[in-house]
Order: C-alpha cells, then structure tokens, then sequence
C-alpha cells in the first residue's frame, strides 16, 4: 500500500474531529446531557451524541469510494444505508428514549442488509446468516461496553486495525478509515469526556465493527474463528454478564454496572487504567490473529478458538478473584 493511498484516511480523520465538535456545540445547546446516576460510571454531567462525528465521516468516506471505485458503489451505498439507519434510530433515542422493539426491528433490517452483501460478496448463506447475527450482536454489545471514557472507541481502534493488517489491499483501506474516524473522536472522550458517543455513536461502531468482520469473511479465506480474535475481550465481557443476568431472572435490558470493566471502575480503577488495560487486552489477540493468519487455515481454527476461550476463562477468573462479593 503506497503513501498517496492514504489520503482518504486523513480526510476521514479530519472531517471525524470538525463533525465531533460541532456536535458538542450542538448538544450543549439542546442540552443532550447524561447525567451522573447509580447505575452509571461518571461523576460529572456530560454531553452526549458526540459519535455522529464517527458516523459523518465515515459515509463522507463512503461516498468518496463510490467515486473512486465505481465497481464497489452498490455495495457500498447498501452498506451505508445500513449504518445510517443503525445511526439514525440511536440519533432519535439520544433524543428521547426509545421502546427496545424499534431498535431491534431497525437493527434486524440493517442486519439483514449486511447479510445480503455477504451472500452476494461470498456466496455463502452460511456467511451471510452468521454476519447478520453478528451485527445485531455487535451493536447491542457496543452500546452495552460504553460505559467509561474511551473503552469503546479504543477496543474499534484496535479492531478496526486488526482487520486493515488481516486485509488485502485495497479493502484494508477499509479497516484504516474506521480507525482513523474513531481517532477523530477519541480525543473529545478520552482520557477526560468532554462529550460520549451516545446511542447513534455506539450503535453505529458496533454496525461498523460487523461490516469490518463481515468484509474479511468475504474477500479472504482466512478462518472465522480468527476475525473473533479481535472483538473478543467485548464479546466475552457482555455475553457471559448478559447470560449471568438471564440465569438470575434479572431485567437483562435494565441499565446496570455488572460488567467487568465496570467493577473494576467501582473498585476505585481510573477509567484511563481500565481502557489501556482492555486495549492491551486486544492488542495482544489482534497480533496473535496476525500472526495466525500467516499458517494454514487448521492453525487459524485452533488460535482463535483457543485465544476467545482463553478470554472466557481470564473473565471468570477476574469475576470469581475479585468482584463476585460486589455482584447485587
């Protein structure tokens, strides 16, 4: 990949930070605040919705692919109509909450768009069922981790990178646009929050992070068990508290702060060691998915199933060790 490819990238980060700002203007003035309560991890009332800076810049970036690579315009614009309306229904709930069932009917028809890309892309309907379960999946489990500065945006860095080195060109340019969008963002959020991604914001990354997982089951034959690798440490984190929650009859879709990054914040952790904490976490598996990807595909199957269950087996430990005497 040559230096002048990476223009796009650039753009995206710049018009990311403009649209970012303006957004803070914007909800300090509808005063689209979150404010700081039991069940939430901050202290101080914050602006929110400042994510649709992400979501800008991606579909400007969108928009510019279509331009440069005529071939790729549908998929691209089906795409993009998938994440606008991801981001547009969390728009309207940061607004004025929502009933979960338009979310989940918006999210299911995003889904399924996603899953007809993949089909189309592959022609694999095993794929193509599987990407759509991850995106409902993924955007609920956004929208669930973020929850301290910084986490969410950092864990989609790191994904989003992962899969720019997993890729062939010109599809890693992909991979390097969402990072740099979400480097946009990440200094309005972290290590201080002078705005959250609201609904539209986490919402969207979570669409993004399963069209970046979605991309690679496309276009390489790498295993599925490796592109796991990436979003492993959320994945974990929010499935394995969300069936802990189930199996106690509790109202799983109820705000609450049962997560482990959660507790670690309630045992007086800053949000900053929590973050790099969890990105040194992911760090580590998107190398070793680096790494796995140069062996043959049996090696692929095996690091990846190893790495998510190593993961699984780190997060009861971590509960078990310290937090299960917090747990309410």
């Amino acid at each position: 990949m040559s230096l002048h490819h990476l223009w796009l990238p650039l753009v995206t980060f710049g018009v990311a930070v403009a649209a970012t700002w303006l957004a803070i203007r914007y909800a300090v003035k509808r005063q689209l605040v979150d404010m700081p309560g039991e069940r939430r991890s901050h202290t101080v009332s914050t602006p929110r919705g400042g994510g649709v800076g992400i979501v800008v810049s991606v579909l400007a970036a969108c928009f510019a692919a279509a331009l440069l690579y005529p071939a790729a315009a549908v998929p691209v614009g089906v795409f993009a109509l998938g994440l606008m309306m991801v981001a547009g229904i969390g728009w309207w709930d940061d607004h004025r909450s929502l009933p979960a069932l338009p979310r989940l009917g918006v999210h299911l028809l995003a889904a399924i768009l996603l899953g007809l890309l993949v089909w189309t892309g592959s022609g694999s309907m095993i794929k193509a069922l599987f990407c759509a379960l991850l995106a409902v999946s993924l955007i609920n489990i956004w929208n669930f981790m973020d929850g301290i500065n910084g986490l969410a945006v950092t864990q989609a860095i790191l994904v989003a990178i992962g899969t720019a080195f997993l890729l062939p060109f010109p599809y890693a340019l992909v991979g390097l646009v969402v990072a740099a969008a979400c480097l946009g963002f990440l200094p309005f959020n972290f290590p201080k929050a002078r705005v959250f991604m609201g609904d539209v914001g986490s919402g969207a990354l979570g669409y993004l992070m399963a069209g970046l997982l979605a991309l690679g089951l496309s276009v390489t034959e790498l295993a599925m068990p490796l592109w796991l690798m990436l979003p492993a440490a959320f994945f974990v984190d929010a499935g394995f508290t969300l069936l802990t929650r189930m199996s106690k009859g509790e109202r799983w879709m109820q705000p609450h702060t049962q997560h482990l990054y959660q507790r670690f914040v309630k045992r007086e952790w800053s949000h900053s060691l929590v973050t790099g904490g969890y990105s040194l976490f992911t760090l580590c598996g998107t190398t070793l998915a680096a790494l796995f990807s140069r062996l043959s595909q049996g090696w692929g199957w095996a690091g990846g199933v190893i790495w998510v269950t190593a993961t699984a087996v780190a997060w009861f430990f971590l509960r078990r060790r310290f937090f299960i005497k917090d747990e309410s």
